[in-house]
């Protein structure tokens, strides 16, 4: 089963971020473009050829963070859109930050 198909656990605090070596291991099982920024989140941002088609993919992309119970930030223009995502109650990583970054890869591709 691949993370895509993980189901995103609502983290009530109180627990730690994941260590810098299990996060690595993660990232490396998403597509090519995800990366950690200055912060410590996951981002990417996907390419589309104009503002409705990246405004189409947020809104994908919202819909399936509802589901999920689990909402990263989303950067919107013309041409692309940014995914950034981290647990908010816990300032860092989650297991389900990356169940939620190949949800997003998942809608990309469909």
């Amino acid at each position: 089963m691949g993370l895509a198909d993980q189901q995103c656990i609502p983290c009530r605090g109180g627990v730690p971020p994941l260590a810098p070596e299990r996060a690595r291991a993660l990232l490396a099982e998403l597509d090519d473009g995800w990366s950690l920024n200055d912060a410590g989140h996951l981002w990417r941002q996907y390419e589309f050829p104009n503002f409705a088609t990246a405004m189409a993919f947020a809104n994908s992309v919202g819909e399936i963070a509802e589901r999920e119970g689990h909402h990263p930030d989303l950067h919107v223009g013309w041409g692309f859109c940014g995914v950034e995502i981290w647990t908010h109650k816990i300032g860092g990583l989650t297991d389900s930050d990356f169940y939620l970054a190949a949800k997003a890869d998942r809608a990309f591709h469909a």
